[in-house]
């Protein structure tokens, strides 16, 4: 069978099929019953998978401090992809003046001031400052489901502002991590082609900006620090990546401190499956109605 990869075809017959619900922000859909039924049944089968591991569930809010982000370096490395949470501090007639902007279809938005938190880039951020001191023998492995923000708006369904990533996050000796970080790169890639979908690894590297983030994406690339599994999603020439696995060496462990119980600085990796996106390849390789897909793929999906 050709598959046809139109991103307005796929875009329109996602919300005909009632799995998304358009939105006036680009990248911002809601999410219908099967779409989020499908999300969450892959996001079970990956606890099954990881249970063994016996990982530290955490949970965060969408949102963490300012001065965390600040301190990653994040602004220095991702300013097009950040979001500052803003807040009205004035008094009586600067809410009067506030109202009477919006009302009158007045820019309104230099009246507010930025709060001390920003919408969570990553998943795996505010694990690490938890851990700074000590660690056990063995490190820490830690597993976490939350809502992402990066800003990127467009028309692509698979190309988010909010998302759901369900990471796990390793720390400890070197050895250890990258191990860990490459078994479950082999892990993952056997999953999603366990669930019918034409994946493939590759190297890759993360959107760092401007002239000086090319040369740190080619640093990170020749170090092999980032690998993503890719599916054809909406294009056949360009996958979409579905999963990314990484190796962060010490950037975390030395800003928050973070060592090994012999009080050697310890590394950090983390893994993390796109919730939005295994959906969408999902949806796109076996078609629209998950009543209809290979048994293989719904016996792990709805056991």
């Amino acid at each position: 069978m050709t598959v046809a990869y139109d991103i307005a075809g796929f875009n329109a017959a996602l919300v005909e099929h009632g799995l998304i619900v358009p939105t006036a922000v680009r990248g911002t859909y809601g999410r219908g019953p099967v779409f989020e039924d499908i999300a969450l049944r892959f996001n079970a089968l990956v606890s099954r998978i990881a249970g063994p591991d016996g990982a530290q569930e955490l949970n965060f809010p969408p949102v963490l401090a300012r001065a965390l982000i600040e301190k990653v370096g994040y602004l220095d490395n991702f300013p097009q992809l950040c979001a500052s949470v803003h807040s009205f501090f004035g008094n009586d007639a600067a809410a009067r003046e506030l109202s009477a902007k919006v009302h009158g279809g007045e820019r309104w938005e230099s009246m507010l001031s930025p709060t001390d938190v920003m919408l969570t880039p990553a998943a795996c951020y505010p694990v690490y400052p938890t851990f700074s001191g000590l660690l056990p023998e063995g490190g820490r492995l830690i597993s976490v489901l939350g809502w992402v923000f990066r800003h990127e708006p467009s028309d692509e369904p698979t190309r988010l502002q909010a998302f759901r990533m369900r990471e796990f996050i390793r720390m400890g000796r070197p050895d250890d991590v990258v191990a860990w970080r490459d078994a479950w790169y082999k892990r993952g890639l056997d999953l999603l082609l366990g669930l019918g979908l034409p994946a493939a690894g590759d190297v890759a590297s993360d959107p760092f900006f401007g002239r000086a983030g090319k040369m740190l994406a080619a640093s990170q690339v020749d170090q092999r620090l980032k690998f993503e599994i890719l599916v054809p999603v909406i294009s056949l020439d360009k996958p979409t990546a579905v999963c990314s696995f990484n190796w962060h060496q010490d950037h975390f462990s030395s800003v928050f401190g973070i060592r090994n119980k012999d009080d050697s600085v310890a590394h950090t990796a983390c893994l993390g499956f796109g919730l939005e996106r295994v959906t969408l390849a999902l949806l796109k390789t076996h078609g629209f109605d998950p009543a209809h897909w290979p048994d293989s793929v719904r016996r792990q999906l709805w056991p």
